[in-house]
């Protein structure tokens, strides 16, 4: 047990829970240290063995992360016990970065009552082996479009994590230590909770309601009310044959009103914008999934394949293709 000299004394007797966490390629180490260190640090200041942890990949070889770093786990697919929780760490190419082995054995730990979490893209896997259902989740906003067309019946929350019963998930980055203290609170409350977050340089925990991400107002340094609300609507509804004279309707504005609002505001006109927001759509979809560039264009609000090529390389200067998939086959 690592030492410090910080302090935190908790004199209630303590049950030793013990956490799993299933490493998966390509993982995403930040989000996979957020959710650790928390566990480390309630240990380290207390000076008691509030927690355990053990790393896992299937066959018990180091696991390599997205940013090339290669982990040491502590062993292959292993039985655990009642209270355990076992997590699903992953990252890039998370809709197939699980085996269908994995998959088998994540099933195997739910039926006999552990909590099961998912860290990063870890929901995709989740979902694969039929956990979400009716359960409030999350994962990184990056991968949410792939998981919408994927998984169209399962509604994805914004939140920085969920808990939902025998089920939590987070949307990776910092967020890890936000659900991790709301587990230490849980078990130990309030104030070595904080005292944990403090260690993190985390300030205040930040609580499950929480949004992962900014309004595209806010990332654009947009101020206007009028346009902040029009940019929002072509965030949600980017899919939809969504019309320039029917948002400036909406927001009681003529179509030259708004066009000029755009330009002096964003140097763009508002076709070009919702133009821009479809392409990004698109390029999450060609790399996160298997659809194929008719599929992607109807998704994001494309008339043809064509159109989406054309927007694509005005965006990116590279016509999208499919040898931008550099994925494994499916499980």
């Amino acid at each position: 047990m690592s030492k410090g000299a910080a302090f935190f004394p908790l004199d209630s007797p303590v049950e030793t829970r013990d956490f799993y966490f299933m490493m998966l390629p390509k993982m995403t180490m930040l989000a996979f240290s957020a959710a650790v260190e928390p566990l480390r640090i309630a240990n380290q200041l207390t000076g008691k063995c509030l927690y355990r942890w053990y790393l896992l990949s299937e066959d018990g070889r180091p696991v390599r992360c997205s940013n090339a770093v290669s982990i040491v786990v502590d062993g292959g697919l292993t039985e655990t016990k009642t209270g355990d929780t076992v997590f699903v760490c992953s990252g890039v190419d998370g809709y197939l970065a699980a085996s269908q082995r994995t998959i088998s054995w994540l099933r195997d730990q739910a039926r006999h009552g552990r909590t099961i979490g998912g860290v990063c893209t870890g929901a995709f896997t989740l979902a694969r082996a039929g956990l979400l259902q009716d359960k409030r989740f999350t994962l990184h906003w990056e991968n949410q479009p792939a998981f919408e067309e994927i998984f169209p019946n399962l509604p994805i929350t914004n939140q920085l994590y969920c808990r939902d019963g025998q089920v939590i998930t987070c949307g990776g980055g910092n967020a890890g230590i936000d659900l991790l203290v709301s587990l230490i609170e849980e078990h130990h409350g309030n104030g070595l909770a904080t005292r944990v977050a403090e260690m993190c340089l985390h300030g205040m925990p930040r609580g499950e309601n929480n949004k992962q991400r900014l309004s595209i107002a806010a990332e654009l340094g947009v101020r206007h009310p009028k346009l902040s609300a029009i940019l929002g609507d072509m965030r949600a509804g980017f899919a939809q044959d969504l019309s320039v004279e029917v948002l400036a309707e909406k927001h009681g504005l003529s179509r030259r009103q708004m066009e000029r609002l755009f330009h002096d505001r964003l140097n763009s006109s508002p076709a070009a914008k919702l133009r821009d927001i479809r392409v990004e759509q698109a390029h999450s979809l060609i790399s996160e999934t298997d659809m194929t560039m008719m599929e992607i264009a109807v998704a994001c609000g494309f008339q043809s394949q064509a159109a989406l090529r054309q927007a694509y390389r005005q965006r990116f200067g590279v016509v999208p293709s499919f040898k931008m998939r550099q994925r494994s086959p499916k499980a």
